[in-house]
């Protein structure tokens, strides 16, 4: 009897002890960033009305019509005037790029975003294990993945992935083969640099689709830190919750709307459709069916299941009021709270209609999308690190508190829709990064008014005639 227990005893403690190695196993598996740093480019580089004008003006393939749609373009864009442009448009080169010209623009963003992430954390490049770059509109050999590992002399064992051709979408993509690395290798310490070359893209013709870009997409980048070491949790800031990743381009509409292409001239520009909102419409709608049940607590998926059975009941009793259509390209309401299982709002700053239609869609408040519209206005669409000038924007605000939740959204060519949920691990109200890149401007944030300045100082283009219109000497 006493050898049956004794037996018996064992086998519970050999159960409990293989219950416990596979949830301890479990915690190394976890995804956390340990810190980022946002690239500030030098001011030399800022984007004033002034140099707008005078770039826009040395275009001699611009007409009367061409000013009109971007000076239109630009007052509505809710940019600002302290964005940052690649040093070739300085320069008046923007017509005549060079290969160079796009690996000096990523030369100038790593070496200074890794080099002082990598410093504040007193961590060595050899001790980087994975090392991502996503650039999309850059592709070099040796690879820029290749060129970080050759400036900052990594070890020859570190896992490389090189992403192009991925869009504003990209860093969640890097994000999300980090997180699945981390399910296979325990005790890793993974780097991410995420931004966008624009100097060799810059368009110079006057396809109205393709001058879009110009006025949306600005220089940024941004390193990021990851981790699922035991030992260096307590210093983490975030950990990852869930992510989901949503791929359209089987559909020729959404594969369409978003891609680089030539004129008709044969310039090389970035092709902005006039379906892209309603194919962002169709990939956003399609992530947040698989994602909604992920963050959300039961109670609410069964209010709005319950809100949704009502509506349809309604509809079968009344069928005209049911068959109302909405106007064309209005946005689409959710219709569900999702403030009950998400704190803040991380929205990519892919323009002021992007924005507003996501805040609309989730029935957000001005609070939830001010960091997005400030970040529009301050930094421009930065690409794939456009979605990190907003946590940061967060963070120097003193939002960030132990257990909320960062619920980031962001688009990219393909199309895709891509988010995550991120859960905040400590509090980051306390005291904010030396390395935020808000820290010199964030007590004038948000403006007392962010109206453009463009309309004020070029305004007169709007009343010109085609027959009659002529640049006039002091135009600039």
């Amino acid at each position: 009897m006493d050898l049956l227990l004794l037996l018996f005893s064992l086998l519970l403690s050999y159960l409990f002890f293989k219950i416990w190695k596979l949830i301890d196993s479990k915690k190394d598996k976890d995804c956390y960033i340990l810190d980022y740093q946002c690239h500030k480019p030098s001011d030399d580089r800022m984007v004033s009305t002034q140099f707008s004008g005078e770039i826009i003006h040395r275009n001699k393939n611009l007409g009367l019509n061409e000013y009109k749609f971007l000076l239109k373009a630009i007052v509505s864009s809710g940019i600002g005037e302290q964005t940052y442009a690649p040093r070739l448009v300085f320069e008046g080169r923007e017509e005549r790029p060079s290969l160079q010209d796009g690996i000096s623009e990523m030369e100038e963003f790593y070496v200074d975003s890794i080099g002082k992430l990598l410093e504040r954390q007193q961590i060595s490049p050899k001790e980087v294990d994975v090392l991502v770059v996503n650039v999309s509109m850059l592709s070099t050999m040796p690879s820029l993945a290749s060129r970080i590992i050759n400036h900052y002399k990594m070890r020859e064992d570190v896992k490389v992935f090189n992403l192009t051709g991925m869009g504003c979408s990209a860093s969640l993509i890097s994000v999300d083969i980090v997180k699945n690395v981390f399910k296979s290798y325990a005790n890793k310490l993974a780097l991410i640099a995420t931004s966008e070359s624009l100097g060799p893209n810059w368009y110079s013709g006057n396809n109205r689709s393709m001058i879009l870009a110009n006025c949306l997409f600005r220089s940024g980048g941004c390193a990021i830190l990851l981790t699922n070491k035991r030992s260096l949790r307590k210093k983490a800031m975030f950990r990852l919750k869930c992510m989901v990743r949503t791929h359209h381009g089987a559909r020729e509409e959404s594969y369409n709307c978003c891609i680089q292409s030539e004129d008709e001239q044969g310039r090389v520009g970035f092709y902005l459709g006039k379906n892209l909102p309603k194919a962002a419409t169709r990939a956003f709608v399609d992530n947040l069916k698989v994602i909604t049940p992920k963050i959300l607590p039961v109670t609410e998926l069964l209010r709005f299941m319950l809100k949704l059975l009502i509506k349809k009941i309604k509809m079968r009793q009344n069928p005209s009021k049911g068959s109302m259509n909405l106007p064309q390209g209005a946005p689409i309401k959710a219709g569900i709270n999702f403030k009950t299982g998400i704190e803040h709002f991380c929205i990519h700053t892919g323009g002021k209609a992007v924005i507003d239609g996501i805040g609309h869609s989730l029935d957000l408040s001005e609070y939830d999308i001010e960091p997005a519209r400030m970040t529009l206005h301050r930094f421009g669409n930065t690409s794939a690190s456009s979605l990190w000038y907003v946590l940061a924007y967060m963070e120097a605000k003193k939002r960030l508190k132990r257990g909320d939740r960062v619920f980031m959204i962001s688009f990219g060519a393909g199309f895709k829709c891509n988010s995550c949920v991120w859960e905040v691990v400590r509090d980051l109200t306390v005291g904010v990064s030396k390395g935020n890149v808000w820290n010199d401007c964030i007590d004038d944030y948000p403006p007392k008014s962010i109206s453009n300045p463009y309309l004020k100082k070029f305004g007169w283009i709007q009343d010109e005639e085609l027959e009659t219109f002529k640049i006039p000497n002091g135009f600039m």
